[in-house]
């Protein structure tokens, strides 16, 4: 009888087996049964959002259904973050966001009422923006080098604009300071546009920001380049060094990813990882994403995997050296 019983119980669980994996193939299959949206936590107009709104226009067809954006924009991504977790998790609700949004945000805010790793399947990355290290015509380093030498001799006596607490413009000088052994002093606006208006008028004297926000006023004179965060120079700026040329493994960027909420089927994942991963193989697409200062994230679900849980770790340190906070 206890043999009869083992076998019975062996059997039952290889059927239940088959059944749950015929399921999700089942479930696979017939994805999507109606139209997909996606959210991103920022408004409407923004990088993420064009991002967003690109992916979407370049999937739809591939899935065979309708695929249209919403905004959830506030708190700093919180908001459209909070509003993800909620979401049902068969893949007719993903998820457009930055790593800005999505991994500095939690370290910052206070309840921000979302996890970045439990909450959320990653499935690819999409795009990634450098940042560049822009100055006054008048500031007197007048390349990278020159500036290191100035921040190490002059520890808190280098003012930068930021477009906010939390922000890329306000961590990443805090991460190259904290890197060198020195410090820096923020001056934090509500936005992009009063940080670079007083750039530009000399106020204050350095930013630390993305492509498309300073390439044209470095092609017209009103910035100068000294150096870029990304591992190598930029085709754009091709006479501009990395700051990694001078600071071995120094990095920092911005990157664009797609996500689902927590307990999608994998089989959904990988499906979306993949028509993402086509939609992109476009030169098309790459040309509009170059237009926008970007360059495509070749990122599969996997490794978007691992990438989030370093940096999630890595800006963590930089937010506790630099005692940055929102209540």
């Amino acid at each position: 009888m206890k043999m009869l019983a083992s076998t019975f119980m062996r059997r039952t669980a290889a059927i239940c087996l088959a059944a749950g994996v015929l399921g999700a193939q089942a479930a696979a299959a017939s994805y999507p049964k109606g139209p997909v949206t996606v959210v991103t936590p920022t408004a409407a107009g923004g990088g993420t959002d064009i991002v967003a709104r690109l992916v979407a226009d370049r999937i739809a067809p591939l899935l065979g259904q309708p695929v249209v954006v919403d905004n959830k924009p506030g708190a700093g991504g919180a908001i459209g973050n909070q509003f993800m977790r909620r979401e049902k998790n068969d893949g007719h609700s993903l998820f457009v966001t930055a790593n800005s949004n999505q991994l500095i945000v939690p370290w910052i805010v206070k309840n921000a009422g979302f996890d970045p790793i439990k909450d959320f399947e990653p499935i690819a990355g999409l795009g990634v923006v450098p940042y560049v290290l822009a100055v006054h015509p008048s500031f007197e380093a007048k390349n990278l080098q020159e500036f290191l030498k100035l921040l190490k001799e002059r520890p808190g006596e280098l003012y930068y604009a930021s477009a906010g607490v939390g922000t890329l413009n306000h961590l990443i000088p805090e991460m190259l300071a904290h890197e060198i052994g020195s410090k820096m002093e923020h001056v934090p606006y509500r936005g992009v546009a009063p940080a670079m208006a007083d750039v530009l008028g000399g106020q204050v004297p350095v930013l630390f920001g993305s492509l498309s926000s300073v390439l044209e006023n470095i092609r017209a004179g009103k910035l100068r380049a000294l150096g870029v965060t990304s591992e190598q120079r930029l085709d754009l700026l091709p006479d501009v060094p990395a700051i990694a040329e001078e600071v071995p493994g120094f990095k920092a960027e911005m990157w664009v990813a797609m996500y689902a909420p927590a307990g999608t089927p994998k089989d959904i994942v990988e499906q979306l990882s993949g028509t993402v991963r086509k939609a992109l193989d476009n030169p098309e697409t790459e040309e509009r994403f170059a237009q926008q200062g970007m360059r495509l994230m070749k990122v599969d679900s996997a490794e978007l995997a691992k990438l989030q849980e370093e940096e999630y770790a890595l800006w963590g340190e930089v937010v506790k050296s630099s005692g940055a906070s929102v209540d």
